[in-house]
């Protein structure tokens, strides 16, 4: 039985009137799934109503190509070392090339540029993609900054305070990055103060499979690993084995299966329903799937990475009381089974804290899309293709 409220009443904020149709960019970050299945929920809505042309890289691209018009571009990554955990010096050196390209107007940015000359939007939309970003900028094309991300730049965060220098890098970066957007929404599954003028904080953004699968109490626990070749350690397998319930992983494709432990490949509807239907879920600490598992009613045992939006997002998890952290060195059997044995008490919140609500995202969107289109004119050269 599903014992979600129903949806508008989770949900502050509500679509406005259909926008005119406009012609739009959606720059997409290409590390990870998570912004990729912001993308997969906002794509079809947008496309109701609108002409858009996806950029992304990397896993975003791969996700995205069989069922979005889409052009590849570069995309940042972060680079792991021996110990499983990320070389802050090797992802430094990695994504400096791109860094550079971007400062001095090199291939890169040249050839995002030419492809939104081709496309000529009215707005673009980026998701923490940062030639998006740039070269929108540089042709004068209206920008919406819509992520996660954007929380760490332009929010008030609770965070410790061996972390908050690296917050306030991070914030600058992203700032120096993709410079002021005419329009910033940020999208969490917890709330956040803005202290940046003009940002909206909204709840995640919600697959069309997330919002219509009716979630079930089932067996088996949920396992999803954004960089799994890295994250599937010898010692997670062990702690994993002796879970006492079927695992079902999701990141190293599909394989042989061992003991209770059953390998998936990806896949966007059947993980969907493999989260709906899971006793709870164990994944590193991304804000979109953490905020689609709580949908769902799902306890989350997150393992983040050794980034600090991670650790302010499994922080979040803690303090709101609907799961668990542990850092990936210390996850062992002790460790999930307690987890497991507390699942009751984390439903019992997680429905108390989505119940709260959490503003409509898609409404935000269309909200700013309007206001662009009456208040900016684009590129005269961009609007030669309106004629």
């Amino acid at each position: 039985m599903d014992e979600r409220p129903a949806l508008c009443g989770r949900c502050k904020g509500g679509n406005l009137p259909g926008v005119a149709p406009m012609r739009i960019a959606y720059g997409v970050h290409g590390y990870g799934r998570g912004h990729a299945s912001r993308a997969l929920a906002l794509l079809p809505k947008l496309r109701e109503r609108h002409e858009v042309l996806v950029l992304a890289g990397g896993d975003a691209y791969e996700l995205l190509r069989a069922d979005h018009p889409i052009q590849r571009i570069p995309t940042l990554r972060y680079v792991y070392g021996p110990n499983a955990c990320c070389c802050h010096l090797k992802t430094l050196v990695r994504n400096l090339p791109a860094a550079i390209d971007v400062m001095v107007g090199g291939p890169c940015l040249e050839n995002t540029c030419d492809i939104l000359k081709s496309f000529a939007p009215h707005v673009a939309i980026s998701d923490a993609e940062f030639l998006t970003h740039r070269a929108a900028a540089e042709l004068g094309i209206p920008r919406i900054g819509f992520d996660h991300f954007g929380l760490i730049a332009y929010c008030r965060f609770q965070a410790n305070w061996l972390d908050r220098p690296k917050l306030c890098v991070d914030g600058w970066t992203y700032r120096w990055l993709v410079r002021r957007p005419e329009r910033i929404v940020v999208s969490s599954f917890y709330p956040a103060q803005a202290w940046y003028p003009g940002v909206r904080v909204v709840g995640p953004v919600l697959r069309e499979a997330v919002r219509t699968t009716a979630p079930i109490d089932g067996d088996h626990l949920l396992v999803y690993l954004n960089q799994a070749r890295h994250q599937f350690t010898p010692q997670l397998a062990a702690a994993l084995t002796t879970a006492g319930c079927p695992v079902r992983i999701y990141g190293l494709g599909q394989r042989k299966a061992e003991g209770n432990l059953s390998f998936r490949p990806t896949s966007n509807l059947p993980f969907v329903e493999d989260l709906a239907h899971c006793r709870a879920l164990l994944c590193t600490a991304g804000n979109q799937l953490v905020g689609e598992a709580l949908y769902l009613g799902k306890p989350v045992l997150v393992m983040p990475e050794d980034t600090v939006e991670q650790r302010l997002n499994a922080a979040a998890v803690c303090r709101l009381g609907v799961g668990e952290c542990v850092a990936a060195r210390r996850l062992d059997p002790e460790a999930i089974q307690g987890f497991l044995e507390r699942l009751h008490q984390y439903r019992i919140r997680i429905r108390r804290v989505v119940a709260e609500g959490w503003i409509d995202p898609y409404g935000v969107l269309e909200e700013s899309l309007a206001e662009l289109k009456r208040e900016v004119q684009p590129d005269p050269t961009l609007a030669e293709k309106d004629a």
